[in-house]
């Protein structure tokens, strides 16, 4: 895997599995995942040769961070060679995200986890806190986060979330390592092309999460009926047809096309993909490496896409 070197220390493969959906969050993503098919897959990212991988304290309501940390205790531990990020979250009870909220999410993340260090530490979709004021406050969940970097307990801090216009807002006042958006820089979407230049340009590493909208760009559209954690009509799949002729065309999987798309952007550092089963590691892999003509490029870059949020018509529920 090629490898990219962040902060001071961390080396990072330019692919990083989710674990959202290891958790099981059936309402996002419309299927449920047990617990040891979670703990097969998490032991065999470990054993992968992509050394990274993203989790969330709210992630199935703390079970992906406590399936981590399951495998972690059994094998001896975190890998020294591994880079495991994971991200403060509100209080789910109250939607309140302010310094208490943050230590106390911290707290839990390092228990479940079962760690004392954390590699690299996001603030977690601000746009669904109940008072923005209470994270960029003096004093407030920014505030918390940063001085968690000061004080060692965590390596890099970073901003992970959806809403464009409020990331806009927030990365160019704060001294962010790295950041996370989703389902925004993809075939179907290019809604975050001007942020990652805007943190490019300010020298943030950028992951790109979810190429595969869900999952409906690596299943194709006789599989799925999902975009962006939503059920959709056969229009709606329009755009996932007409990229699908194309990869059928130049003999290309259509996943592979999606996950090169963002691999091949030099403002990306790494693509975070969610994976529920320890068979979508060598798929992951293969996709990564099946060559793509430029003329096959030409085709699908040739293609409209959408400058629109992608979920402004989701009806969200986290689960």
């Amino acid at each position: 895997m090629k490898k990219i070197k962040i902060g001071d220390n961390l080396l990072i493969s330019n692919i990083c599995f989710g674990t959202s959906a290891l958790g099981n969050m059936p309402d996002t993503y419309g299927y449920e995942v047990n617990p040891l098919q979670a703990e097969e897959t998490i032991q065999a990212i470990l054993n992968s040769p992509i050394n990274f991988m993203d989790t969330s304290r709210n992630y199935g309501m703390g079970r992906s961070e406590k399936l981590i940390g399951n495998v972690l205790k059994k094998i001896g531990g975190k890998p020294s060679d591994f880079v495991l990020a994971t991200k403060i979250d509100r209080d789910m009870s109250t939607d309140i995200l302010d310094a208490e909220a943050t230590k106390k999410s911290f707290d839990d993340s390092i228990t479940a986890l079962g760690t004392d260090e954390i590699d690299i530490l996001h603030l977690h979709d601000p746009e669904h806190c109940c008072n923005i004021s209470d994270i960029t406050k003096t004093g407030g969940a920014l505030d918390t986060l940063f001085n968690f970097r000061d004080q060692g307990l965590v390596k890099l801090v970073g901003l992970a979330m959806g809403n464009i216009e409020l990331m806009q807002e927030i990365v160019p006042n704060w001294p962010f390592d790295v950041l996370i958006n989703h389902n925004r820089f993809t075939l179907l979407n290019r809604q975050a092309d001007k942020l990652f230049s805007l943190a490019h340009e300010k020298g943030i590493r950028i992951f790109n999460a979810a190429p595969f909208c869900g999952g409906a760009l690596a299943k194709g559209s006789d599989k799925s009926n999902r975009l962006v954690y939503q059920e959709v009509t056969k229009k709606d799949l329009l755009p996932v047809i007409k990229i699908e002729k194309i990869c059928a065309k130049f003999q290309i999987p259509l996943g592979a096309a999606a996950l090169q798309f963002s691999l091949r952007d030099k403002r990306i550092s790494s693509t975070i993909i969610g994976i529920t089963k320890k068979e979508r590691i060598n798929q992951t892999l293969d996709w990564a490496n099946i060559p793509i003509s430029e003329e096959a490029w030409s085709e699908l870059l040739s293609l409209p896409y959408s400058t629109k949020d992608p979920e402004a018509g989701r009806n969200y529920k986290l689960g």
